[in-house]
């Protein structure tokens, strides 16, 4: 059967409108981790052993909008060429964010349990951790070895991305309507 001209239109508005959404959810969230990430980077969290990116706390996001996938990465890759970060950095860290709020994004049924939300972070906790100390050690020169970078940066981030993720979760995790 054939649509009639003025339901093909009414469906073609309703997409637009919602890839519009999207893509603006996506450009906030990349503002909102860009912004967090320069906040860290001047009170030099984001540097020394344990590094605190308060930004890596909206991994979460995607627990409720396949947005923040796009906007976490996006945000990460420019908040890196806002502090002039190694190029590897950006690139592979980029992926590393990339992978772990992807992660984030396929537990997001875990967001309705009442204890199991605080398990979202993980996988981005996880991807970090284990990528990052490759590219502090490659780019950077880090002398200390991958088990001690791999100790330290997820340290760090079990503080962003765990504590304050979880924490963000919990606060937004009745406001399913904001996004």
């Amino acid at each position: 059967m054939k649509q009639s001209p003025r339901l093909a239109k009414k469906k073609l508005k309703n997409r637009t409108q919602t890839h519009i959404r999207f893509l603006t959810v996506s450009a906030v969230i990349a503002a909102l981790y860009i912004g967090l990430t320069y906040l860290s980077f001047l009170f030099g969290l984001d540097k020394g052993v344990v590094q605190v990116r308060f930004s890596e706390a909206l991994c979460v996001l995607a627990a409720f909008t396949p947005a923040a996938v796009p906007g976490v990465a996006l945000g990460c890759f420019l908040s890196g060429l806002l502090t002039s970060a190694h190029p590897l950095d950006m690139l592979v860290g980029s992926l590393a964010s990339l992978l772990g709020v992807t992660g984030c994004y396929l537990l997001r049924f875990l967001s309705r349990r009442r204890l199991a939300f605080c398990l979202v972070p993980l996988p981005n906790i996880l991807a970090n951790a284990a990528i990052i100390p490759w590219v502090l050690s490659t780019a950077y020169g880090a002398p200390e070895g991958y088990i001690f970078l791999f100790l330290t940066v997820g340290a760090g981030e079990v503080i962003s991305a765990g504590v304050l993720g979880s924490l963000l979760l919990f606060a937004l995790r009745r406001r399913r309507s904001l996004f």
